[in-house]
């Protein structure tokens, strides 16, 4: 079932959406401050594919950053 939703959606409008964030990534590549916002718009982009069957998992070593 994922697999022909990540079709369907990559028909019906997900390749626009991972080119858009393909070209603003590398817009944002162009400064060295925007470098790493660069980056994590090239992982929104391969998300933008294949949406279906992704999950988000929080990071514990990310709270002792503050």
């Amino acid at each position: 079932m994922g697999c022909l939703m990540n079709l369907l959606w990559l028909l019906l409008g997900g390749i626009f959406t991972a080119v858009e964030y393909l070209i603003s990534s590398l817009l944002m590549m162009i400064t060295i401050i925007g470098i790493p916002f660069g980056i994590q718009t090239l992982k929104l982009a391969g998300l933008a594919l294949w949406p279906f069957g992704k999950g988000v998992d929080s990071v514990p070593v990310a709270a002792f950053m503050y």
